[in-house]
C-alpha cells in the first residue's frame, strides 16, 4: 500500500500540468473548463498521499516508511505554501503598488 501512496504522490506534477499540456497540444477548452478540478486535485493528492501513508506506517510500524512520508509532506507542504503566497496573497497586487 505504501508503494500505491508513493506512485500517487509522485503523479501530483503531471495532475497539475495536465491543463497546460492540454493547452499546448491545441485543446484550450480543457484548461478553460477543468482546470480549476485539476488543480484541486493535485493538491488533494499532494496532502493527502502522504497524510494517509504516515497513519499507515505508524499502524504498520514501518519506520522507515515513516520517514519517507514525513519528507513526502514536508516537500508537498513547503510547494502549496509557495504556491498560496505567491499565487494568491501576492497576486491580488495591481502593479505598480506595494502591498
Amino acid at each position: 500500500m505504501n508503494t500505491v501512496l508513493s506512485w500517487w504522490w509522485m503523479a501530483t506534477p503531471l495532475v497539475f500540468l495536465t491543463p497546460a499540456i492540454a493547452f499546448a497540444l491545441g485543446a484550450p477548452q480543457v484548461r478553460e473548463e477543468m482546470g480549476w478540478m485539476f488543480a484541486l486535485a493535485a493538491l488533494i493528492s499532494a496532502v493527502a498521499a502522504p497524510a494517509m501513508g504516515i497513519v499507515l506506517a505508524h499502524v504498520g510500524r514501518r519506520p522507515q516508511a515513516r520517514r519517507r512520508f514525513t519528507i513526502m509532506g514536508a516537500v508537498s507542504s513547503a510547494l502549496v505554501l509557495f504556491f498560496w503566497v505567491f499565487g494568491v496573497l501576492l497576486a491580488e497586487c495591481p502593479d505598480g503598488y506595494h502591498c
